[in-house]
């Protein structure tokens, strides 16, 4: 017999990396220790299950081929002895052994290993607020919670369910809930936007529109309180503004690394509890590697280390631990933090910094907006999709980008090759050449990954000149907030017209865009003026002209309408 070989964690990376080095190594006796009864399940597949996009749980254990990884899958298919329901209480470096425990019985046992691998993956964070013990209050932490409440609301047991948190597991919560069952429901997010530090303002107010359009209440700024109940059951959540009724209460608000039996042991990690590996995801022993969700990797855009829960991270780091584990020698560089999320018929991703997080990281961080048609504008098809990229205008080096949209791949194809090009420092230019596969089905023919680089390349290079998308909307909120603006709509008149008719010549101009070159002489010297088309492509050309004949008065407002309808407005005529 070869090396013995110990996994801890039976989800995603452990099974991995267990797999790989058995493949490579037949000889090597490989053993996985989980304290659940469920193993090697998609995670991030537990919305669509609860939603019934995914009928039956089995499918989220199930191989491409059908067959349920069971402890019976591993031993037969695999080779790979598998101990569930056996909790992994301590590890002994100088003995080089593993104490485990029996769930069901307490029995213990010591299990030798010339090799170990920590997998613990995380554990959700509970809030410190009254109530969080009653029944029906439930985090997304593994398949038999998903199974209780899928349970629940199959039996007519929920009629409105709340979500405490807007990140992109308790929208996907909030969506299932809505879609397929119809339950009244609520999502309470602390900050002022959902998808925090992931997106900014503009992609996550489309994003709360498009919520709130299907009828999901989401209420942001406002923490929860207090979770009420009578009998020991969920009845409601309260925040400071608002009492909300729910059968359910489902706590999403983030997760931890589980990694007490690392720091037990002695081993090195982050002051976020983290585990601390290196490119080949050795801890601070040798004989030890960990992966998932329980370690911190490299951020590829700002070389820092951060925590990136993903279980598609945790398979690649899960295969580079076999590999090692085998004697090859293999690494894992990092990751730029790629997400994408589908809710109700759009989606949203993005990868790479946001502009909140780049500001807070040093760098001299902005934004290009475009709202262009996600495939040639003849083709029968066409879609607005909406796009962010956040550059550093010192380096012209693009930081992230992010994306909104219908559903489908159109936003996803983005999202990966701008992930693939981000890790490699590309910039403004790279992008801007950067080559998509082009037909009308598709795309344009300047596809959208390019025209977003032309924005931040006319941005950086000083020959556009913008406003921000929160500053024209406080100015529509209040008009004295900047009394020398203007608006100039050089969209069609049957656009502009209800415009003009609402706000009134002083505060609303409209000239075609066809026409401006002819009628520029009325455009007023004494206002700042604030060009607006639908995407802000022809806004821009316009600001190009009137520079041009010594009209350097005026911004773009770029992405213009086709983001403005996204976000959602009640100042928008009727």
């Amino acid at each position: 017999m070869g090396k013995k070989i110990v996994v801890i964690g039976g989800v995603a990376a452990g099974p991995k990396a267990a797999c790989r080095v058995k493949r490579l190594m037949q000889d090597a006796e490989v053993t996985i220790v989980d304290q659940d009864t469920l193993i090697s399940y998609g995670g991030c597949g537990i919305p669509y299950y609860v939603s019934g996009d995914v009928s039956d749980e089995a499918e989220l254990r199930s191989t491409s081929f059908h067959m349920v990884r069971n402890e019976e899958f591993f031993k037969d298919a695999k080779g790979i002895i598998v101990k569930t329901g056996t909790r992994a209480v301590a590890i002994d470096r100088q003995n080089k052994t593993v104490k485990v425990e029996d769930v069901a019985s307490g029995n213990e046992e010591v299990i030798p290993y010339d090799i170990l691998m920590i997998a613990t993956g995380s554990k959700p964070f509970i809030l410190p607020i009254p109530g969080v013990d009653l029944d029906g209050v439930f985090t997304i932490s593994d398949l038999h919670k998903a199974i209780e409440i899928k349970d629940r609301i199959a039996k007519g047991k929920v009629d409105t369910a709340v979500v405490i948190g807007g990140g992109a597991i308790g929208l996907e919560m909030a969506e299932a809930f809505k879609d397929l069952w119809g339950v009244k429901t609520s999502v309470v997010e602390f900050m002022p936007q959902v998808l925090p530090r992931i997106v900014d303002f503009p992609m996550a107010s489309m994003l709360t529109k498009h919520m709130r359009d299907n009828d999901v209440d989401i209420f942001l700024g406002e923490g929860a309180t207090e979770i009420i109940g009578e009998n020991g059951k969920v009845t409601g959540l309260r925040t400071a503004k608002r009492t909300i009724d729910a059968d359910i209460v489902i706590m999403a608000a983030g997760v931890r690394p589980r990694s007490e039996i690392a720091v037990d042991a002695g081993l090195q990690t982050s002051p976020m509890g983290a585990i601390v590996v290196n490119e080949r995801m050795q801890t601070s022993d040798p004989f030890i590697y960990a992966a998932g969700d329980c370690v911190e990797v490299v951020n590829l855009v700002s070389g820092k280390k951060f925590y990136a829960p993903l279980g598609s991270l945790a398979n690649k780091e899960g295969r580079v631990v076999g590999d090692n584990m085998a004697g090859i020698p293999s690494t894992f560089k990092g990751a730029v933090g790629s997400f994408i999320m589908k809710a109700f018929d759009v989606c949203i991703g993005a990868t790479g910094l946001s502009r909140d997080v780049a500001l807070a990281e040093g760098y001299d961080a902005d934004v290009a907006l475009t709202a262009p048609s996600d495939r040639a504008h003849f083709f029968p098809t066409e879609s607005i999709v909406c796009f962010q990229m956040v550059f550093d205008r010192r380096t012209r080096k693009v930081l992230g980008l992010q994306g909104f949209g219908p559903m489908g791949d159109g936003i996803s194809a983005r999202i990966d090759a701008a992930a693939a090009y981000i890790s490699m420092g590309a910039s403004i230019d790279d992008f801007g050449t950067l080559e998509m596969a082009y037909a009308p089905p598709f795309s344009a023919a300047i596809d959208s990954i390019n025209a977003i680089a032309y924005v931040a390349d006319n941005l950086c290079d000083g020959r556009l000149r913008k406003t921000s998308l929160g500053s024209f909307l406080s100015w529509m909120d209040d008009f004295s907030t900047q009394p020398d603006w203007l608006a100039l709509d050089i969209r069609h008149p049957l656009e502009a017209g209800p415009f003009v008719e609402k706000f009134g010549t002083a505060k609303w101009l409209a000239i075609p865009y066809n026409e401006i070159r002819a009628h520029h002489e009325q455009l007023p010297k004494d206002k700042k003026l604030i060009i607006l088309c639908d995407a802000g492509t022809r806004s821009f050309e316009i600001q190009s002209f009137l520079d041009s004949i010594g009209i350097s008065n005026t911004k773009v407002l770029s992405g213009g309408f086709n983001m403005i309808r996204r976000i959602g407005v009640d100042w928008y005529p009727e």
